[in-house]
């Protein structure tokens, strides 16, 4: 059925990490990939098995696979298991900029620099240690232990306001409102260069870069993505602009503007890595939050000031 192996060349290079074989049988034809390992390995669950195939840690024929891979005919599978890390976010004592709080849920103003929720490298310091202290146990459970409360994300460098559900029936209330896309999400940004549109649409669809799995990139038969993007003001090699979100995708309105050709400034990942602004990430900041209230359906829409690092990249374009 399965048996330990001490090596697979073209897993990642963990020496702590278990490593497994799993021998297919007939019944197994089919099956998806996830599937078939959350049946096949103890305590592994479907969700588990896609963040592993999504970090390139199962292998069938010798290489990777994809998370809707069917069970065909005679395969190997290999998949490597990373130890166990601490799951609950232990409380650490972080100020909150909260915006708005009741019985159901937040709205978060979070800083720069901020992590949403525990990540390698960042256990102790996310917004979700600072919820944990503040409310202990008072936090949606949908997410898991490491992750409660959280209904969306922003990136560590992306600054702005983000929801969070107290409980489980305001946080599968604003999930649905999220794939529904009437939450609606503004945001604003500096790009590089001077876009001649005033207004326009992206509608491109987004998948994780094949070259680099960290990464998003537009591809064909990714999931759909649309933003829509308003000029604001226009400077010497910049532009400052409104995005309005219809989808929610991994960094989308990174990847949407470096794909016209206009990456968010301050962002060397889907930008120049060398740029002139002095920046310490992407100038991009999450404005505006509106959705429906879990529990009255009044329709709530908060707004977030430009932050301090904003407010000196546009005077220093002006200038």
């Amino acid at each position: 059925m399965e048996k330990l192996l001490k090596t697979a060349p073209e897993l990642p290079g963990d020496p702590e990490a278990r490593t497994i074989r799993i021998t297919l049988e007939p019944d197994d034809v089919g099956l998806r990939i996830d599937a078939l390992l959350s049946a096949r390995v103890d305590g592994l669950t479907r969700s588990q098995a896609a963040r592993l195939i999504e970090e390139r840690r199962v292998l069938a024929d010798g290489g990777p696979v994809k998370k809707n891979l069917r069970i065909t005919g005679e395969r190997e599978i290999i998949l490597q298991i990373p130890p166990p890390r601490p799951l609950e976010a232990p409380p650490a004592d972080i100020p909150l900029d909260i915006v708005y709080e009741d019985g159901d849920l937040l709205v978060i103003n979070k800083p720069r620099g901020m992590v949403v929720h525990p990540a390698p490298g960042h256990y102790d310091d996310t917004l979700v240690n600072a919820l944990v202290a503040r409310l202990g146990g008072r936090l949606s459970g949908i997410g898991g232990v490491s992750r409660p409360g959280i209904v969306h994300r922003l990136d560590k460098d992306t600054s702005g306001l983000v929801l969070v559900a107290k409980n489980d029936r305001a946080h599968l209330s604003l999930s649905s409102q999220l794939k529904a896309h009437t939450i609606e999400r503004i945001y604003e940004a500096v790009v590089i260069g001077r876009v001649k549109q005033s207004g326009f649409t992206i509608d491109a669809p987004l998948a994780r870069s094949p070259r680099d799995r960290k990464k998003m990139a537009v591809a064909e038969g990714g999931r759909c993505a649309v933003t829509r993007v308003t000029v604001i003001a226009e400077y010497a090699g910049y532009t400052h602009v409104e995005c309005r979100l219809e989808t929610g995708r991994t960094h989308q309105i990174r990847v949407h503007m470096a794909h016209i050709g206009h990456p968010v400034a301050g962002d060397a990942v889907y930008g120049p890595k060398k740029q002139a602004l002095a920046l310490k990430g992407q100038c991009l900041h999450a404005r505006t939050v509106g959705f429906e209230h879990p529990s009255t359906g009044q329709r709530l829409t908060f707004t977030s000031s430009l932050p301090d690092y904003f407010v000196k990249v546009l005077d220093s374009l002006k200038g």
